[in-house]
């Protein structure tokens, strides 16, 4: 499991080890430092102590005290050794005056000379034995670390665990919510580095409860209009039913494919609305409006000939291109046209234009139909509503469909009057997604 706590909690510990271990070496640097020093100081001392001594034939004296590390050996000017006491097998033969570090058989030796009067004073002292004070003196310094140790693991997770206590009151606080308490979480008493998780998930909380909001009043929206046309088709099945001739169910039964076919556009403008998820505009896809509108176009072309509407494209720049979704812009441009298909009179004409104006990308829908009075083309992108009067048939969900999309992409939806007359409906996408 990927613990912030054990993770932590062990790199303390483990910092805590690396110091303590650092601070043993650099004691042992230190300590030996200074017993080089010492040694080579009594070295020296020794070595002029033994110059002022009167020697005879040299013979082999007693061996020293266990305790004494040092070899010292005297020479006469031809060689001759007068004096030596030591206990090692195999010291350091004549080295040079002064300080310097020589190698035998049994180690490394750390060697003091002189020569004076015709003798040749040499001290010598193992390094060994430096070594071996210089580690008891860091393990000295290191023991107390290592006996603290399961102390200050318990000290430091105490700490950890006092540190992450936020955290886990942020996590009790929202594991105590019910699935529609959907209230910010307060930012009282959390810590700085909290924080931005707890401002993300209140954005989170915020688009989940307009999106849930906005699910309900669709939902409910969605009940209210096809109540009218279900209520509708019953009275027309009555009215089939009740009618006594051919005629009366002639018309009863056209009746009835009207409230069919107008009861089959709301349910598919309901269900293109309802599939306008947050997904719908992220896509980066390179969109050609040009061949977009070829393509819609196309699709309505049937309808168009049924009303012997001049339906086609007006001015555009074949190159156009913006990033965006490509079903989501079809839905936006299917609606627009559409729209602009079923309410212009017959014999009229829809134009679709594709143009660049600066840096933004213009998709226009151009109509000879009613056009849409100024104080009514803000209302006109609610969801359901329908200008008084109006006799083409819709469901009302066209243009909130067409917003819906240009929402997602960051387009402009803007409403004017054609050249002809009747509705330019201009979508206007940013520099961005041109």
């Amino acid at each position: 499991m990927n613990s912030i706590r054990r993770h932590l909690l062990l790199a303390l510990l483990c910092a805590v080890l690396l110091g303590s271990l650092a601070g043993a070496w650099a004691t042992w640097r230190g300590v030996r430092e200074e017993l080089d020093e010492i040694f080579d100081y009594n070295l020296r001392q020794l070595a002029l102590s033994m110059r002022d001594m009167a020697y005879g034939v040299a013979t082999a004296l007693p061996l020293p005290d266990p305790e004494f590390d040092f070899v010292i050996q005297v020479w006469n000017a031809a060689g001759a050794r007068l004096y030596y006491a030591h206990r090692h097998a195999d010291p350091p033969g004549p080295a040079g005056p002064g300080f310097s570090t020589t190698n035998t058989s049994e180690g490394r030796w750390r060697v003091f000379a002189i020569v004076a009067d015709g003798l040749f004073v040499q001290v010598a002292h193992p390094l060994a034995v430096r070594e071996r004070l210089a580690a008891e003196a860091a393990l000295r310094t290191l023991l107390p670390y290592l006996l603290l140790l399961p102390l200050l693991a318990i000290v430091v997770g105490w700490l950890v665990g006092r540190g992450l206590a936020p955290l886990r009151r942020v996590t009790r606080a929202v594991a105590a919510r019910r699935a529609d308490s959907l209230e910010p979480v307060a930012l009282t008493d959390v810590p700085d580095e909290i924080q931005p998780l707890v401002e993300a998930l209140n954005g989170l909380l915020a688009r989940l409860a307009t999106a849930l909001q906005a699910q309900r009043d669709f939902t409910a929206d969605a009940a209210h209009e096809l109540r009218s046309p279900l209520t509708a088709l019953s009275l027309q099945v009555q009215l089939l039913e009740r009618a006594h001739d051919a005629t009366g169910r002639a018309a009863a039964l056209a009746e009835l494919r009207g409230g069919i076919a107008r009861a089959v556009h709301l349910v598919d403008q309901l269900l293109k609305l309802a599939r306008l998820g947050p997904e719908v505009g992220s896509a980066t896809e390179p969109v050609r409006l040009a061949e977009l509108a070829a393509r819609v176009l196309a699709e309505h072309a049937p309808l168009a000939t049924a009303k012997a509407i001049d339906l086609g494209l007006g001015e555009v720049d074949p190159a156009l291109s913006v990033r965006g979704d490509p079903a989501g812009l079809r839905l936006l441009l299917s609606n627009l046209v559409g729209n602009a298909v079923r309410y212009t009179p017959d014999g009229g004409r829809v134009d679709v234009s594709v143009l660049a104006e600066g840096p933004q990308a213009l998709l226009v829908v151009s109509d000879t139909g009613p056009g849409i009075p100024a104080d009514e083309r803000g209302r006109v992108f609610d969801r359901f509503y329908r200008r008084p009067g109006e006799t083409a048939e819709g469901s009302g969900l066209g243009l909130a469909i067409v917003r819906a999309v240009a929402d997602r992409h960051g387009a402009d939806v803007r409403l004017g009057d054609a050249d002809g007359g009747g509705l330019r409906v201009e979508v206007r996408f940013p520099p961005a997604a041109a």
